[in-house]
């Protein structure tokens, strides 16, 4: 679903069309250089059943029917973080365009936290299946737009924000300024680390437009997501007011301790530390994948 395009401002800043998955709540961006029409997807959406193991493409297909009606030329391929509620079309984007793919540098540590939890001991948690890794300070290009990587921990150890001009892709640290916050309670999330995050983006200019990973349509809204700067810190329901660090790390450890798993995060994560790609099949062209058992608590 296109929602809708948010233009250029002038120069050095980006077009921004989102696209929204009701499935799963999810945002993804198409960012685009006006002066060059070079652009960069960030966190794609590969479709999934969690009750038929089923797949397609058509949220991908898509974004690529976008690119191709607007004659942009596709640069990146950027996810934020290895997602625990849905899968990413990142290798079936390159697969189809030859765009490289990047994430943060700490995605290895969350390929060996989940390596270990999926029993794949031979797995290389060395963040190779990405043609570029990111740290923090890093920066690239998309056309003559400059971007640069923000290290955002603490939804994962490896969440990273993709600042591009005059917008910020801050995945899911913030949600829309009536939900809050994202959830940290992941094997190496932290409420901490959360907070320092959203309030370094926070800092960002008050006219920075910041485009968040999830909406949920509180109170059956239509999806959004976007918010600048200004209109975060006058009425983010975490964030308005200024709270103290603990009194965040409060509300927030008490809100995850009542949220079930995401119903596809099991799947979700051993694909998306794979480099985003599915099993390679079999020789009778079977694709698997491990579940890991009692490793998290019963929530019924």
């Amino acid at each position: 679903m296109r929602l809708p395009h948010s233009p250029s401002r002038g120069p050095g800043s980006p077009d921004v069309q989102p696209f929204y998955d009701a499935a799963t709540g999810s945002l993804q961006y198409v960012v685009s250089c006006p002066q060059t029409r070079t652009a960069a997807i960030v966190d794609p959406v590969l479709e999934l059943d969690p009750r038929a193991a089923a797949t397609r493409t058509a949220l991908a297909d898509d974004i690529l029917a976008y690119v191709d009606e607007t004659g942009l030329s596709l640069a990146w391929i950027l996810d934020t973080h290895p997602h625990a509620d849905h899968l990413s079309a990142a290798a079936y984007l390159k697969e189809r365009t030859g765009a490289p793919i990047a994430i943060g540098e700490r995605v290895k540590r969350v390929q060996e936290i989940w390596r270990d939890l999926y029993a794949m001991d031979g797995f290389p948690a060395d963040g190779s299946q990405w043609d570029r890794l990111f740290a923090d300070g890093d920066t690239f290009e998309i056309g003559a737009l400059k971007g640069r990587v923000m290290l955002s921990t603490g939804h994962t150890v490896a969440s990273i924000t993709y600042v591009v001009g005059d917008a910020a892709f801050v995945h899911d640290t913030l949600m829309m300024p009536d939900s809050g916050s994202s959830r940290a309670d992941f094997p190496g999330g932290d409420a901490g680390e959360l907070y320092d995050s959203i309030m370094a983006i926070l800092a960002l200019p008050d006219d920075t437009r910041l485009f968040v990973g999830h909406d949920y349509q509180p109170g059956g809204r239509d999806p959004a997501g976007e918010a600048t700067v200004a209109e975060h810190k006058a009425a983010n329901k975490h964030f308005a007011g200024n709270p103290s660090k603990a009194e965040f790390v409060r509300i927030r450890s008490e809100r995850d301790a009542t949220l079930p798993l995401p119903d596809r995060m099991l799947m979700a994560l051993q694909v998306n530390m794979n480099g985003m790609r599915l099993p390679e099949p079999d020789a009778k062209g079977r694709r698997v994948l491990r579940i890991p058992l009692d490793r998290f608590p019963f929530h019924g």
